[in-house]
């Protein structure tokens, strides 16, 4: 074990140890010892290769040590082995430059570079984030420190500070306006509160008077600012002040190159045409105006002055600045700019000013002066001496000077009623209890040319680093103390000594001040009393150049200061006649506002606001008043603030400029050094390292560095023994570390030294596993040579035996082959022999075949042609002569004819036969035609059916045909071919004897031409059918577009109803800080209520009664939007919790949707106009469908009386089953004989008739029948006519009446919103228009969807039944049920007990006991009781007294009880619902029964399928309560919105330890920080850790669950609430993750994935859906990410994976990751930008990406985000006659059960 005894340093400085060593370019950069270090010099290389040797005379010219690389990057400064200034620039630029972190702790400081780029890290989550977190539990960020003050606040009770300080262009202004933003945000309330917003909207205002363009920043402040926010005892934020130090008035007169005058200068110049306020003050181009054009930059890139100055306004009128203040202000500002357009001419005597001066007329206008009197006093003064006085003329010089000096003082006395403005709008009557001051100072400054400005900058800095360092200095010593450490005094930098050079008696102030009194002082003068005055200082020394400059050593740097102007600046005089002239003006506004300056007396008396920069002057006429300078002021205000910080605990933000450019992410280390220096950060770091600047805990150090240690050394259970142990034996000298209670002390470089020892023993711990892996690789590797030896000259030899072998094989088949290539020759010689000689037979005996067969084929011809020519002869003498007899036959048949048609004609002619005809024969056609329609509507469905069905079954057999036969000529024509080759083979050989074949042979290729011809007609087919299919597959793409169009539509719905579940959650919070209010106040004022109305059935009057109008119910015109798979909460009640711009939005959204849905609609209707049925088609089709609804009615009613006879068991279920089937049967005899009678009569006019004498009676009977039919038919159609005419007329009177209501309610509702006096109210109402209205057209739209939906559904039953009694007409068993199925299924509760009575399952009540009954039921039922009875029993209740209201018809009663419910459910959740789980989920679970009762029972068919006939009977006969339904829905979403929050308040503890924190032992890994605890913020009360977080989650999902399901929730709600819980998780601890570094490493990713998989498991055991699991995706993403193999390689898969991640969210990891140990690598800055490239480019294309809910384009996921909830319709199969109610509910004496 080496042992070090800590003292001398060389002992570090050892070969391979990295150290810093100065350079130009970079300040500092790294370098390496090449050889150990013994004496002088030191060898080194540096990072460019260079090497270089370094003089050593003593130990504190040693280089400083490089920090191991594993605190590489580390959020706290002091958590560094080696604190010193390069070790803190180098990590500020790694952390800046390579993870793009602006944000770096250093002890209690907050550094923060400026990255001048707009980064995604202040948004509200971020803020909520940090809300509750110990300052260091997350990465350092400006709310980190905003909630440690905050906290403290809140905690201790003291008041906080927090002190933001840095040079022009660091980002002051900026971090000053998010600390006030968290502020705002936790101090207010979810929405912004009036206060809140005054306090943001200050920002804009004093940006504008404040802050101006500099050659370093766009924005600078030139004003310092401390704004104190006010909390009352609940720590909400209920006012503000501010306080202003320093205005720079000088740049009001002059600009330097490059630079602007103050903003709002050039705002009322760009806005001189756009904006009224400004348009009439003779304004033109700020280039016109001297005061706005010196710095030659009067445009900013990419800021708009018009758009600054839009907000300017509308931020003075939120703070309660009138139209007259600000036109006055205004006015002002102009004439200051016109003042500097006077020209002053003259000599070195005098000067005057034209009488013409245009701008001085605009300046005497504006402010309302006398001209000749502003143009005297501008150019002479008045001079008194003794009794005398005269006036004397001024200088041109001096003039302009009196001049500028003139526009200074007005600027600065309008900045001060600006800042006294606002302090009276923020300002409150009530104390306040605690504040949060915000100090907004410019940091120490240092130009080539330094004045007055920077010397009150750099005093006031002074001021406060003294302040900073002993306040770190208490700090430290409050930490050794806490610990029990023994400490000694740690020298610090004091500047008192600096403070005393400036404040002191005979200070530089006291001297100014000494000098500004002398009638002839002067700058010159003033500077010689300081040379010998101040030389005693050692701070203070002379230029050896200069007469008129001095040096003041500052804790920064010396500074070199100008004496020129001081005095000047100093005195800030103004010409008395010049104030006295424009205190005359006709402006009251400027008289008063220059009365406030001659009078300071009348300020405020409780809070003074200091305005400093000014002073007042005294009277024109006396002598000369004393005042107070300019310095002496800043002295007393800055008094007043340190006595302010003093008395509160400060909290300090240093803001760094990374680089003069602008640029982002670019770190300059030269001007970043400067600044570190200059504001204390590298103090802080000084002051540590005098201490014990790295801290560890026990466990931590133990877990690190236990390979130092021995087996013996370590103490089981005693962390601290061992460690003890460990120090001892490394560390000699006691004096580098202490032991305290809970943490090891270290001081600088020893944390450094171990990681050393550590190392070194890991690697002789390497050398000695790699001695014996060598060894054992190289004796496996001689084995492995030796067998492999062996094994060669084995498998040599057999190589050799088996080539001998193979030679002697060889050979014995070359001789075999030679024998048979010899027999091979002489064969084929005589096989060609032979070939010829058969060849020349067969071409002989070819030739005789075919001239005999010619012949025989002539013959056959000739004997043919006779045949067929005898034929044709015989035919054509028969034909001749029967044609001949028919014309005979006809002849004599028409002469009988007519003379039987006349007989006929004449008995037709006698009344009495017509009558006898005619008798009852018109009502049998009718009576017949009936029969046929009925018998047709029956059958001509089920016919079109199976014709379609058979001509598909014919075309698909056809097409299958085809194929086959397609197949099989393609065999044949094979089997053709080879036949054809073996009958040519055949024939060549045997020509002579089978001369037959060659005909055969004919015959054949006859059929193979057939066959091809075929084969085409085939594909021809074949081609059809393809084109048919895809002319199919174009459809079904036209169809999928459909779809796609459909789900996006639903899609956009989905979010509709999130945005209005999102204002319904709004409206009842802030209707709950109303009713608040209003109990608070003496005399409440009620808010107004809108009653529910209703409508009774059976008028045909249009009853219109406000908001809620009820529908009747006979008829179908109004249908409650819903579905089989349930109903969506719709939006028809108005919260009045938005501005009308969100309605306006929402308005245009719902438009879009409408064209959409226009558009889709439009679509449908070609599709089916492009459908091959016709009208008559459609016709038949209804006429079938109708059929078949009374068919299945009829089936339906069967099937009942046959359950009912099963159930009942009086008859016998075969007897019942055969009385019905011979009743089928017999209907079905009938209708058959009335179809072939009808058939008959309408079919015999075209049947020939064999006698002529019926052949006559017939035809008059069918002429009259069919006059009669004409006539009938025609009456009929004329009746059609009228009636659709009438209707039609209806129709249109509807529609004008429509229209006249809705002029008349437009017209009373505008007369309503003009009465109203205040916007809130005229908003409401606009509000409540348009919610309504948009709500009545989505219902519209979902009315014809859902009609359209329960059309399809009613066809498919009604074709499931009828194929079902085709199917099942010779098996009549399968009509019986099980009786078993058939009962429905109660759940035997107590509250349900079967009875011989029959109940009704109604509830009677007395008129006016409604009240009582639903408090009974709502307000004083306890959960304990409800969940020992039936789920949802109050609900069942209240619906069996809105049944007895229903059967007495009574409209008072059901509206007092529907009202009454509504009001105390909404009364029990406002006041216990927020707070009482139980509450909620008891009056969740009872609401949505409620609601699904009245659908259950409300007689629409939609809800009435899985009704029994005594539920649908006792369906609501008179009120449709459909509106009612609607504000159900609503309460139940607010209670469901209440129920999810008190499970995320429930399961927000529990989130970071189960799932990032919980270690169940997959790893050992110990991330090395080094840091000292900065848990400050923390309470004891906050508890310990909880022992296995993952545990105590599963367990609390586990009651969740239980608790939900016991008080009867609905299943799919259930899931709903788990989807939600499990999204807040996923939210929850990936925003930490997000934040923390230390969490970001491999083995962290593998155990936070773990952890999530027992969520997984506990889902996949409860059967929790898809939708629940997969709301963890985000953070499974995010561990696998860092589990993940990240090298450029894996690029691709890197992006593949985080799918449900946004870019800042994957690169934000990227940054984060942290290697686990010093053996794996860093992630390279190249990688992450090539993920961050990738992830851009996969987004661009949108190829498989979805954003994930609740995330967006922000870093942090949306905590607050909530789904769209649904309710879907659950019917209840509970029988209302069968429920009593218990005891215990103290109602049985208020209703009765009938």
């Amino acid at each position: 074990m080496v042992r070090a005894s800590g003292t001398s340093k060389e002992l570090l400085y050892t070969k391979g140890t990295r150290v810093w060593v100065h350079d130009q370019e970079k300040v500092w950069k790294s370098a390496e010892i090449l050889k150990d270090f013994t004496s002088s010099p030191l060898d080194i290389v540096d990072e460019d290769g260079t090497e270089v040797q370094l003089q050593i005379k003593n130990q504190e010219d040693l280089p400083p040590l490089r920090n191991p690389d594993i605190l590489i990057g580390q959020n706290d400064l002091t958590s560094l082995s080696y604190l010193h200034e390069p070790a803190v620039l180098y990590n500020l630029n790694y952390r800046f430059t390579n993870h793009n972190t602006i944000y770096t702790y250093c002890g209690i400081v907050l550094v923060a570079i400026n990255p001048y780029e707009e980064l995604p890290i202040y948004n509200t989550e971020t803020i909520w984030a940090y809300r509750g977190q110990a300052m260091g539990d997350l990465d350092p960020h400006i709310f980190a420190v905003s909630e440690e003050a905050y906290t403290k606040m809140e905690r201790d009770g003291r008041d906080q500070s927090i002190i933001v300080s840095g040079e022009s262009g660091a980002g002051k202004t900026v971090s000053a306006k998010y600390a006030m933003r968290y502020f705002a945000t936790v101090g207010g309330s979810e929405n912004e509160t009036q206060i809140e917003r005054k306090v943001l909207a200050s920002s804009p205002i004093m940006e504008a008077i404040g802050n101006a363009k500099t050659t370093r920043n766009d924005n600078s402040s030139r004003f310092g600012k401390y704004v104190e926010l006010h909390f009352d005892a609940k720590f909400a934020i209920m006012g503000a002040s501010m306080r202003t130090y320093l205005l720079e008035k000088s740049r009001v007169v002059f600009q330097s190159d490059g630079e602007r005058n103050y903003h709002v200068f050039y705002q009322i110049c760009a806005a001189r045409d756009s904006h009224q306020e400004v348009s009439d003050l003779y304004l033109d181009d700020c280039q016109s105006f001297h005061y706005t054009r010196q710095g030659k930059a009067g445009v900013i890139t990419g800021v708009s002055d018009v758009e600054t100055f839009a907000e300017t306004v509308e931020a003075l009128k939120l703070l309660g600045f009138g139209i007259d203040n600000r036109r006055n202000f205004f006015k002002l500002l102009a004439a200051v700019l016109h003042l500097g357009n006077v020209k002053i001419k003259g000599d070195r005597e005098a000067s005057n000013i034209s009488k013409d001066d245009p701008h001085l007329g605009a300046f005497s206008e504006l402010l309302g002066v006398d001209f000749d009197l502003m143009r005297k006093w501008l150019c002479n003064r008045r001079i008194v001496s003794g009794r005398e006085e005269f006036i004397k003329g001024m200088p041109e010089e001096e003039a302009t000077n009196c001049r500028d000096a003139l526009s200074k003082m007005l600027y600065a006395e309008a900045f001060n009623w600006i800042v006294d403005g606002i302090n009276r709008s923020l300002v409150t009557l009530n104390k306040f209890n605690r504040f949060i001051g915000v100090l907004d100072i410019y940091g120490f400054e240092t130009f080539e040319m330094n004045s007055f400005e920077q010397f009150c900058i750099n005093y006031a800095n002074e001021k406060l680093q003294q302040q900073f360092n002993q306040h770190v200095f208490k700090l430290e010593q409050e930490e050794y103390v806490k610990e029990g450490i023994e400490w000694s005094f740690i020298e610090f930098y004091d500047n008192q000594p600096c403070i005393e050079l400036i404040e002191s008696k005979l200070g530089i102030l006291d001297l100014l001040d000494e000098e500004c009194r002398m009638p002839q002082g002067s700058d010159t003068s003033w500077a010689q009393k300081l040379y010998s005055k101040c030389n005693k200082w050692e701070q203070f020394s002379k230029p050896r150049m200069s007469n008129s400059s001095f040096i003041i050593t500052h804790f920064a740097d010396k500074v070199e200061y100008q004496s020129v102007g001081f005095l000047e600046k100093n005195r800030d005089t103004v010409v008395p006649e010049q104030i006295s002239t424009v205190s005359q003006s006709k402006n009251e506004w400027l008289v008063n506002l220059l009365a406030e300056k001659q009078e300071p007396a009348k300020a405020g008396a409780k809070k003074p606001v200091m305005k400093t920069g000014s002073f007042s002057s005294g009277p024109s006429s006396g002598g000369t008043m004393r005042k107070k300078t300019v310095g002496n002021q800043f002295r007393e205000s800055l008094s007043l603030l340190m006595a302010s910080l003093n008395a509160t605990i400060p909290h300090y933000i240093r803001c760094i400029k990374p680089n003069d450019e602008k640029l982002s992410f670019i770190f300059d280390p030269h001007r970043a050094v400067q600044q570190l220096r200059a504001c204390g950060v590298l103090e802080t770091i000084r002051i540590s390292a005098a201490g014990f600047p790295s801290r560890w805990t026990y466990a931590d150090f133990f877990g690190r560095y236990r390979v130092l240690c021995t087996t013996k050394d370590i103490r089981r259970g005693d962390h601290k023994a061992t460690c003890e142990k460990i120090l001892r034996n490394i560390i000699q000298d006691e004096e580098e570390y202490r032991f305290g209670k809970t943490k090891i002390f270290f001081r600088a470089g020893q944390v450094a030294f171990m990681e050393k020892m550590r190392h070194e023993k890991l690697r002789k711990c390497g050398v000695m596993i790699q001695k014996h892996v060598k060894g054992w690789l190289y004796k496996n590797r001689y084995q492995k040579i030796r067998k492999a030896t062996l094994g060669l000259q084995r498998y040599g030899r057999g190589m050799i035996a088996r080539r001998q072998a193979l030679y002697l094989r060889q050979t014995a088949a070359a001789i075999t082959i030679q024998k048979y290539y010899r027999r091979w020759s002489v064969r084929r010689q005589y096989k060609q022999t032979q070939s010829m000689v058969l060849r020349l037979q067969c071409v002989a005996r070819g030739y005789l075949a075919r001239k005999k067969a010619d012949h025989l084929r002539k013959i056959k011809a000739a004997i043919l042609i006779q045949r067929v020519y005898r034929g044709h002869t015989a035919r054509k003498r028969y034909r001749k002569d029967r044609k001949d007899i028919v014309i005979v036959q006809s002849g004599i048949r028409r002469f009988l004819a007519k003379r039987q048609l006349k007989k006929l004609k004449t008995e037709a002619r006698s009344i009495e036969h017509v009558k006898q005809l005619n008798k009852g024969l018109e009502n049998k056609i009718i009576s017949l035609q009936q029969k046929i329609e009925e018998m047709s509507k029956g059958h001509a469905l089920s016919k079109t059916l199976h014709a379609d069905f058979k001509a598909l079954k014919q075309e698909n057999d056809s097409m299958k045909g085809v194929d086959v036969q397609l197949k099989a000529a393609l065999v044949k024509i094979g089997e053709l071919e080879r036949t054809k080759d073996t009958l040519e083979t055949k024939l060549s050989g045997e020509i002579e004897e089978k001369v037959d074949l060659v005909a055969q042979k004919s015959q054949l290729e006859d059929q193979v031409k057939s066959v091809e011809i075929e084969k085409k007609q085939a594909e021809e087919r074949l081609i059809g059918i393809m084109d048919e299919n895809a002319i199919l597959k174009s459809y079904k793409e036209e169809l999928d577009k459909v779809k796609e169009e459909a789900t996006r539509m639903e899609k956009e719905r989905d979010q509709e109803q999130q945005a209005y579940q999102q204002m319904l959650r709004k409206f009842h919070d802030t209707e709950s800080k109303l009713l608040s209010l209003e109990q608070q106040t003496k005399n409440p004022v009620p808010l107004p209520r809108k009653s529910l109305g209703h409508q009774r059935m059976g008028s045909d009057e249009t009853v219109s009664s406000g908001f809620d109008s009820i529908n009747t119910t006979n008829t179908n015109d109004t249908v409650m939007a819903s579905s089989d798979a349930g109903s969506i909460v719709n939006t028809s009640v108005f919260h009045p919790t938005e501005d009308v711009g969100l309605i306006l939005v929402l308005q245009q959204r719902l438009k879009d949707a409408e064209d959409e849905n226009e558009r889709l609609e439009k679509l449908l209707e070609e599709k089916e106009n492009e459908s091959p049925l016709s009208d008559k088609r459609r016709t038949q089709d209804l006429i079938r469908l109708q059929e078949l609804e009374m068919e299945n009615a009829k089936l339906r009613d069967d099937l009942n009386k046959l359950r009912e006879s099963i159930d009942t068991g009086l008859k016998s279920p075969k007897d019942e089953l055969f009385r019905q089937f011979h009743s089928m049967q017999e209907e079905l005899s009938r209708k058959r004989e009335e179809s072939i009678q009808l058939r008959t009569v309408l079919a015999s006019p075209n049947k020939p008739n064999t006698s002529p004498h019926q052949n006559g009676e017939n035809d008059d009977d069918i002429g009259m029948v069919l006059q009669t039919q004409k006539q009938v038919l025609q009456q009929l159609e004329k009746e059609l006519q009228e009636e659709k005419i009438t209707k039609m007329n209806l129709e249109t009177d509807l529609r004008a009446e429509i229209l006249r209501l809705k002029a008349d309610n437009d017209r009373q509702q505008n007369l309503l919103a003009g009465n109203l006096k205040s916007a809130s109210s005229q908003n409401e109402i606009v509000l409540q228009h348009e919610v309504h209205r948009l709500t009545q057209e989505n219902l519209d739209i979902r009315e014809k969807t859902d009609k359209l939906h329960e059309q399809v559904k009613i066809l498919k039953r009604h074709l499931k039944a009828y194929q079902k009694k085709f199917q099942t007409d010779e098996h009549f068993g399968s009509f019986i049920q099980d009786p078993k199925d058939s009962m429905p299924h109660v759940d035997m509760v107590a509250s349900i007990r079967k009875k011989d009575r029959q109940y009704l399952g109604m509830l009677e009540y007395q008129s006016g006991e409604e009240s009582k009954i639903i408090r009974a039921l709502v307000w004083e039922l306890k959960p304990r009781i409800a969940v020992h009875h039936l789920p949802g029993l109050p609900a069942y209740i209240i619906f069996m007294c809105i049944r007895y209201t229903d059967h007495l018809n009574d409209d008072n009663k059901v509206r007092l009880l529907l009202t009454d419910t509504i009001t105390l459910v909404k009364k029990l959740m406002r006041k216990k619902g927020e707070t009482d789980l139980e509450v909620s989920v008891v009056w969740l679970s009872n609401v949505l029964r409620l609601l699904h009762t009245l659908k259950q029972y409300s007689g629409d068919a939609m809800f009435q399928s899985d009704n029994t006939p005594k539920q649908n009977e006792q369906s609501l006969k008179n009120f449709d309560l459909s509106e009612y339904r609607q504000v159900l829905s609503d309460i139940a979403v607010w209670i469901y919105t209440s129920v999810i929050k008190l499970l995320e308040d429930k399961m927000q503890p529990l989130i970071v330890p189960a799932i990032l924190e919980n270690d169940s032992g997959l790893t050992s890994q110990v991330t090395v920080t080094g840091s000292k605890s900065r848990s400050m913020s923390v309470s004891s009360e906050h508890g310990g850790a909880i022992a296995k977080p993952l545990e105590t989650l599963s367990q609390q999902l586990d009651f969740t669950l239980s608790f939900l399901g016991n008080f009867g929730l609905d299943p799919e709600v259930v899931q709903q609430v788990f989807r939600q819980l499990f999204y807040y998780i996923c939210a929850g601890a990936l925003n930490n993750l997000l934040l923390r570094k230390d969490l970001c490493h491999w083995s962290k990713g593998m155990q936070i994935r773990y952890n999530i998989s027992i969520l997984e498991e506990w889902c996949r055991e409860k059967k929790m859906s898809l939708e629940v699991v997969s709301s963890l995706q985000p953070i499974i993403q995010a561990s696998q990410l860092l589990q993940a193999r990240k090298t450029e390689k894996d690029v691709n898969s890197l992006c593949e994976m985080c799918d449900k991640l946004t870019i800042n969210q994957v690169i934000k990891l990227l940054n984060l990751y942290t290697p686990a140990d010093e053996y794996e690598e860093r992630l390279p800055i190249s990688l992450i930008r090539q993920v961050q490239n990738r992830l851009q480019e996969l987004r661009k294309s949108g190829s498989d990406f979805l954003p994930y809910p609740g995330t967006g384009t922000n870093l942090l996921m949306d905590t607050k985000y909530s789904f769209a909830v649904k309710f879907p319709f659950n019917p209840s199969n509970i029988r209302l006659e069968d429920i009593e109610i218990p005891e215990a509910f103290n109602i049985n004496h208020l209703v009765k059960r009938l």
